[in-house]
């Protein structure tokens, strides 16, 4: 094709707008020009002439883009038996009957959709499935022929587990929900599809228990997903953001993970899934604080060693943001709360140290996160080495060289120990740390006290879907408290949280004491 004809091809190509006022012609031709146009300048659109072997009057085209779908099985299941099958008289058979014989009789594809508007097949192209077009007929066959490389399920990076499956999602729609279907062979499993970007048209559903999710939470998910106009969405994460209550809180209002044993058990206390094409993430809401203190692993482990565990990462992350704002309170405001020989300690290691202990625990903590998010960032082959060495060696310097005191290094470094117990909570921990440190900074004890009070005060004001985000944090009823900080035995676990609301909270397992 020269440059002229592209250029008259690209002018003569139709917009998305005016793409709806079009109508498919009767000529085989001209519908096979139509299309030609309107992915004119894509290297990838393929159209095949399919002439059977014993009518010469039977002329079909195809039409599917490279890469997207299966040629093997548009090979075997419509170009083969296009070509051989034995129609007989045709004369009197009109074009409409035809292309019903065709789609009933003669292609061994499992689904196949009729279509009389340009704009729904050409859906149906970009989604990887092929176009058939009879000569005679107005109307066209969309035939599910999708196939490209998807990759292989592995065990997520993200939360690897000593006990449990070792399954995790992948960038394949179809996959992942194979992989919930696997896990609960019920029909009150229900799955409900929607496209998402204006231009790329991307496909979510939503993945639920029809006998145990809030039909409310679902009617108000449903609003808000058709209230997001962005042109596209590539992972769960552009969603996570649009769909939140608090937009600008620092915590997570929607829960993420890869694991599609923790998708499930989520599910069946009433939450609901979002699932994306293309994203090996899966959202779950309402999501409250407690989830951030809770892995799959803990019911797959021993119920003593996993409220153990669990105790461990609440006592962590409450060290994360408490270790260095009470130093500083502590050196800097109250040194008489500290034993003699501690101070004496502390005051000798500081003698030289030319910064004030607020610029050392900045400046601490920022080259510590650093190389934290270098490690992430490196190949892992030498990101563990790196985090590690490189801590040391800096830390082990920067106290030799008197910049900072070694004390301090023993603060950052606990601190930073500590938050690694929760990933999830990283993001949020750092910006709660830096609040308590400037608070302790001007006010001392008085302001690390305020800025927790301020702290607890955000969080009950918070609201994930309609569901407070301290939902049975404080409570004192044991059913509240059976699987929040301490997980309880499964024969105690009789009731599904409140969350469910009003919808089947009796468990169809455990038994009540």
């Amino acid at each position: 094709m020269s440059v002229q004809e592209t250029d008259n091809n690209q002018e003569k190509s139709p917009s998305s707008k005016t793409l709806s006022s079009l109508s498919l012609s009767a000529s085989l031709d001209e519908n096979l020009a139509l299309f030609r146009r309107i992915f004119a300048n894509d290297g990838t659109l393929r159209t095949r002439m399919i002439n059977n072997a014993y009518s010469k009057e039977i002329r079909c085209g195809l039409i599917y883009i490279d890469g997207m779908a299966d040629r093997n099985l548009i090979q075997e299941a419509i170009i083969r038996p296009l070509m051989s099958f034995d129609f007989g008289d045709i004369e009197d058979l009109p074009a409409e009957g035809l292309i019903d014989k065709i789609q009933t009789q003669i292609v061994n594809i499992s689904e196949v959709t009729l279509f009389k508007q340009p704009d729904d097949l050409v859906s149906a192209i970009v989604a990887g499935q092929s176009v058939l077009f009879v000569d005679g007929s107005s109307e066209g066959l969309s035939l599910n022929v999708q196939g490209w490389e998807t990759r292989a399920i592995s065990e997520p990076s993200t939360e690897k587990g000593i006990r449990g499956p070792r399954e995790g999602f992948t960038e394949s729609l179809p996959v992942n929900l194979s992989l919930i279907r696997r896990r609960i062979q019920s029909s009150d499993l229900k799955i409900i599809f929607t496209e998402i970007g204006i231009r790329s048209k991307t496909q979510t559903c939503l993945v639920y228990m029809e006998n145990l999710a809030s039909p409310d939470i679902l009617q108000d998910l449903q609003k808000r997903l058709e209230q997001v106009k962005v042109d596209h969405i590539s992972d769960t994460g552009y969603l996570a953001e649009l769909l939140r209550d608090e937009r600008y809180s620092p915590f997570e209002m929607i829960g993420s993970t890869e694991r599609p044993d923790s998708v499930v058990g989520k599910m069946m206390e009433g939450r609901i899934a979002l699932l994306v094409e293309g994203s090996p993430f899966a959202l779950t809401l309402p999501y409250v604080f407690v989830e951030n203190f809770q892995t799959s692993e803990d019911y797959y482990l021993n119920f003593y060693f996993a409220s153990v565990n669990r105790m461990l990462r609440v006592i962590g992350a409450f060290l994360s943001i408490s270790i260095p704002a009470l130093y500083l309170a502590l050196v800097s405001f109250s040194q008489e709360m500290l034993p003699t020989m501690l101070l004496l300690s502390i005051a000798n290691a500081r003698k030289a140290v030319p910064f004030p202990t607020i610029v050392e625990a900045i400046l601490m903590l920022t080259v510590f996160e650093i190389l934290r998010e270098a490690g992430a960032r490196i190949p892992a082959a030498i990101g563990q080495a790196v985090s590690v060495v490189g801590a040391l060696v800096l830390g082990q310097a920067a106290v030799d060289a008197r910049i900072v005191s070694a004390p301090m290094v023993i603060v950052v470094g606990v601190t930073g120990i500590t938050s690694l117990l929760n990933p999830r909570l990283t993001g949020p921990l750092l910006v709660i740390r830096l609040f308590l440190l400037l608070s302790a900074f001007f006010m001392g004890l008085y302001g690390y006290f305020l800025g927790l009070l301020a702290l607890v005060i955000h969080l009950m004001g918070l609201r994930s879907f309609g569901v407070s985000y301290m939902l049975k944090v404080g409570s004192t009823k044991p059913k509240d408290i059976k699987d929040s900080v301490f997980r309880a035995p499964w024969w105690y676990l009789y009731v599904h949280p409140v969350i469910v609301g009003a919808r089947n909270r009796k468990r169809k397992s455990g038994n009540k004491p």
